[in-house]
């Protein structure tokens, strides 16, 4: 069993910065991909970026150049630094851990709400 908790939201005006950690519970952080999804009022959920156990990353196009996502499996967290912010980045912020061998999320954080507002 994994949970995940998220923290780091907030409120903060247009181009300024937010850096949201997820931490996880459970030894076995380390072999799955991570990733940081985020769903705004009225819409679906979307992928913002993953991060494998190798670190290697991918980005949704709409916060290329701008979020930048880590982790660190010493301390079973993974990181989500976000830059140059617009207020169409308003959402909830979740962290779910992917199961590869089976294809899906088995686990989700609570969530943690970024406004981006001035």
């Amino acid at each position: 069993q994994v949970q995940l908790v998220e923290s780091g939201g907030g409120l903060v005006q247009p181009g300024g910065s937010l850096r949201l950690s997820c931490a996880a519970s459970g030894s076995i952080f380390r072999i799955y991909v991570m990733g940081w999804y985020r769903q705004a009022p009225g819409k679906q959920r979307e992928l913002v970026a993953t991060i494998t156990s190798g670190g290697n990353t991918n980005y949704a196009d709409s916060v290329k150049g701008r979020f930048t996502i880590s982790r660190d499996n010493a301390k079973n967290t993974v990181y989500l630094q976000m830059n140059s912010l617009k207020p169409e980045d308003t959402a909830v912020y979740y962290c779910g851990a992917y199961n590869a061998n089976y294809g899906r999320y088995d686990y989700w954080g609570q969530g943690t709400q970024v406004t981006v507002s001035s």
